[in-house]
């Protein structure tokens, strides 16, 4: 997709979500975006950047102005920052969010358990019942441990919340229906598609294949069980 594109499919984007009010994309916020475009941040998650941030607005109650672009761009990159670590990519340039203050292991696991137990949505959810039931099992016994572990005992229950997280999204792959698979391998490789040429082939085909698992977890309501 050409800048101008991008640009053009942003403005409509922040249209819709300020009711059909206009907020033209020009001067300073033209740049802004046009730097999110070079730098390869997918359409999907400026979108998705948009929607955090104006979620958070109207939830404060009437609104007094409407969104600019400007106001979006923290959130955005803090999003992209978390794509390119999901699918191990580099951006071209110095664009990034201010890393977000990370919670306590056992906060965290607290956070996933809580996730994991409000009710998805899909229809291909379903079958996964008993393996999300199985990883709150788990989860909620290492909980205890959590909060006081340290050194090795730490490490090794920071691997197996890696290996909980492997084990669900694998557990969504399997569930996916052949349709909603296919479209999100789609959408995986458009993604990747301002960053295919600068990576090897087998590099390109590691990356479409965690953005597409990435995209899974998003389709199915699971959350990223991994501490990072």
């Amino acid at each position: 997709m050409e800048v101008a594109e991008y640009c053009r499919q942003v403005e409509s984007y922040l249209c819709q979500k300020n009711a059909g009010h206009l907020i033209r994309i020009v001067g300073p916020a033209f740049e802004q975006v046009c730097g999110w475009a070079e730098q390869g941040v997918p359409l999907a998650l400026a979108f998705k950047g948009i929607d955090q941030y104006c979620e958070r607005y109207y939830a404060k109650g009437l609104r007094r102005r409407p969104v600019r672009i400007e106001f979006c761009e923290a959130d955005i990159l803090e999003l992209f920052d978390d794509w390119r670590r999901a699918v191990g990519v580099t951006a071209s340039g110095a664009l990034s969010a201010e890393p977000p203050r990370r919670p306590s292991l056992a906060a965290h696991i607290e956070r996933v358990i809580a996730r994991l137990a409000v009710p998805r949505n899909s229809p291909n959810a379903a079958s996964l019942d008993p393996v999300v039931a199985g990883a709150m099992e788990e989860l909620d016994g290492l909980l205890g441990d959590a909060k006081h572990a340290r050194g090795d005992k730490r490490s090794a229950l920071i691997s197996r919340l890696g290996e909980i997280d492997r084990q669900l999204i694998d557990a969504g792959v399997v569930a996916l229906d052949a349709s909603t698979s296919a479209s999100l391998r789609r959408e995986a490789e458009s993604e990747l598609t301002p960053f295919a040429g600068r990576m090897s082939r087998d590099a390109h085909q590691t990356a479409v294949d965690a953005a597409f698992r990435r995209l899974v977890r998003e389709s199915l309501g699971l959350p990223s069980v991994s501490f990072e």
